[in-house]
């Protein structure tokens, strides 16, 4: 079954996306700015877990990454005064890429259950250093810098909920545009031939070990940077980035999303942020309920997840 969208219009599709998006900025308020940015940086670290998906892995932990590039952007705000939140999240996902291409020898020998609780093991342990580490505030983090682009700082709040937003749509196209194509890589077309027989591959010639590590590499990269992203935008970072309710919630907008294009997790976490901050606000007591439910819902009548309607109408 063929995608709704050609894949050789999908970069263009995108950048007229983001470019939307930076253009209604300028008439939605503040606090809109501020949930479709924080939805942007949500939407990072699922577009990493797409290509995972696609290899047939879920990872439970990719909270590890996304609390580390918040702490990488945090360090540097705090103990070296930089503000710049293209150098933050740029540093925040170096930081995920090298600790990734360690701990990617340890995971790329797992598969199914094994490996998604091992990286949620991981993203525990790092919870659990930062709540004991009193420099960093210990289980109640510490605030960053109000943030800068290039040496430009804006004047007002609603200034920087605007630049902020600015600069994650920049990042979005970029990160979309290179992993859309990775993926029509010879490496990258190997998700779902490793994902169905992964036996076959090997005897094609091709590590499956070694084209795990580097999709977890990327995953975890991309990650990095959507948590320097969201740490700059709330201005507080704390060790809940690093628990596994937030893998859990990654995981959740993957599912809602489905992976059927690199578009598919800016929709599910821009969808996903609007249902959480309505149920929050309207019944803060139940919104897991209603969230929950929401989710049920898609498992149902969408099992491929809210992507698959274009690919539906298509085949219509």
């Amino acid at each position: 079954m063929k995608s709704a969208i050609r894949p050789d219009v999908i970069p263009a599709v995108l950048a007229a996306i983001f470019a939307s998006l930076v253009g209604l900025a300028f008439v939605l308020p503040q606090w809109v700015m501020f949930l479709l940015t924080i939805a942007m940086a949500k939407a990072f670290v699922v577009l990493g877990l797409v290509i995972l998906q696609r290899t047939g892995l879920v990872s439970f932990g990719q909270a590890l990454y996304y609390c580390l590039g918040a702490y990488c952007a945090g360090a540097l705000s705090k103990f070296y005064a930089v503000s710049d939140v293209v150098l933050l999240m740029a540093a925040g996902g170096a930081a995920a890429l090298l600790l990734s291409v360690i701990l990617g020898f340890l995971l790329a020998n797992y598969r199914g259950i094994f490996f998604g609780l091992l990286s949620m093991a991981l993203s525990m342990i790092l919870y659990g250093l930062l709540v004991k580490s009193q420099s960093l505030g210990s289980s109640d983090g510490f605030n960053m810098l109000p943030p800068t682009v290039f040496g430009y700082k804006p004047p007002t709040q609603v200034d920087t909920r605007f630049l902020l937003l600015t600069v994650a749509c920049a990042w979005g196209i970029v990160l979309t545009l290179l992993v859309h194509r990775y993926l029509k890589t010879p490496l990258g077309r190997l998700c779902e031939p490793i994902r169905d027989n992964e036996i076959r591959v090997e005897y094609m010639g091709t590590s499956v070990r070694n084209a795990i590590h580097v999709k977890y590499v990327i995953a975890a990269t991309v990650a990095g940077i959507g948590g320097a992203l969201a740490g700059v935008t709330v201005g507080h970072i704390d060790p809940e980035m690093a628990y596994w309710t937030t893998s859990g919630e990654f995981v959740f907008i993957a599912i809602l999303a489905g992976t059927g294009s690199v578009a598919a997790p800016f929709l599910g976490a821009l969808i996903y942020q609007s249902i959480y901050s309505a149920a929050y606000d309207l019944s803060p007591n139940t919104w897991q309920m209603v969230v929950g439910t929401a989710l049920l819902l898609v498992i149902v009548f969408l099992p491929n997840g809210l992507w698959s309607i274009f690919k539906r109408r298509k085949a219509a």
